[in-house]
């Protein structure tokens, strides 16, 4: 990939702090009107000193690595998520954190990937974007790139205070693989429901240390490129057919399939329901059961609706997220070899991104 590099000589002094590479992928924040057009164009980050001159005073080197095209979001795919794994991957010992500029529609999707892909990761990956573009006179992209930039160069006694993937938006910094997209037209895009903030922003940062991951001392990073995308979300409604699961489960070549239940994890109780799940289970289908709710977790057995799950090999993601249940499932399938633990690890934490459950 021929990426597009730009160096920012952002210090007010002469000595140089701390270091950051921003990896530009596209999004609304790296965009700016056409003064001829009136449209929306990538951003010419050479030219970010003139739009937030602050910048001049946090005493921190910058790199930008911009991607050959900026992606609209929803048009991210695995090659993408590779492609921002191995741009950390090969800066990392350059760097003291690393801020990955993206769309807010798969935000979520992006961090709760690279959570799983960047193993013994002990830096800060923060993930952030704007509701507005930068250019626009009420813009939220320079508070959250002030603040990521910030986030990411913050060190304790030498070491990084939040070294885990994470997304700041509107104040407020959320664990990668814990968030989701609530809003698409305010500021308050992100929330994470069944996991504390890790930071609040506001006269200074207020870190949440109980919540965010423990540095690892002698971590060493390794990324991994496998994943497979041969799984599926299905969201259950009342009045879904037979047709309809059957023809699901029935895909060539399906391997995984989230399946967003009701409330704790409830489902229809039908005889040909509970059976279309548990032919998928003996093809060698793996299950796993999200709520459709975004708070709350899913607590097989609760109800009589849920027991048959649990019987016939529906595994329960408990607390976690579809966003990152979807990520997850994609990643241990391409990277374990044997069913068993693929079954054992889709419902035992890996990053933070789900609570241990017991169902």
């Amino acid at each position: 990939m021929n990426y597009k590099i730009v160096r920012l000589n952002t210090a007010a002094k002469s000595e140089i702090e701390s270091s950051v590479l921003i990896i530009y992928t596209g999004g609304t924040l790296g965009m700016s009107y056409d003064e001829r057009t009136g449209t929306l164009v990538p951003f010419n980050f050479g030219q970010i000193l003139d739009k937030i001159p602050t910048l001049t005073n946090m005493n921190i080197a910058i790199t930008v690595i911009s991607f050959p095209e900026p992606i609209d979001s929803s048009n991210v795919n695995m090659q993408h998520w590779v492609d921002m794994a191995y741009i950390i991957y090969e800066n990392y010992d350059t760097y003291d954190g690393f801020v990955v500029l993206h769309g807010t529609d798969t935000m979520a999707y992006s961090a709760s990937m690279l959570s799983y892909l960047l193993k013994g990761l002990s830096k800060p990956v923060i993930f952030t974007g704007a509701q507005l573009p930068i250019s626009a006179m009420r813009s939220d992209a320079r508070e959250n790139l002030m603040t990521s930039l910030e986030i990411a160069t913050a060190k304790a006694n030498g070491k990084p205070i939040v070294p885990e993937v994470s997304i700041f938006f509107n104040h407020t910094l959320l664990r990668g693989n814990r968030a989701k997209k609530v809003q698409s037209v305010h500021f308050d895009a992100f929330e994470s429901e069944n996991y504390p903030p890790l930071a609040e922003s506001g006269i200074v940062i207020d870190y949440n240390f109980a919540a965010i991951r423990p540095f690892e001392e002698g971590a060493n990073l390794t990324y991994s490129k496998k994943m497979d995308n041969n799984v599926m979300v299905l969201k259950l409604f009342p009045g879904i057919t037979a047709n309809v699961i059957k023809s699901c489960f029935n895909i060539p070549g399906l391997r995984g399939v989230v399946l967003e239940t009701y409330g704790s994890g409830n489902s229809p109780s039908e005889p040909w329901f509970i059976n279309a799940l548990e032919d998928a289970v003996k093809k060698g289908i793996h299950i796993l059961n999200v709520s459709q709710c975004n708070g709350g977790r899913v607590i097989q057995g609760r109800y009589e609706t849920s027991k048959d799950l649990k019987r016939v090999g529906v595994l329960s993601g408990g607390d976690i997220t579809t966003e990152a249940a979807i990520t997850k499932m994609m990643y241990l399938i391409a990277e374990e070899s044997n069913v068993n633990e693929v079954r054992r690890k889709l419902v035992t934490p890996l990053a933070g991104e789900m609570s241990l459950t017991s169902n």
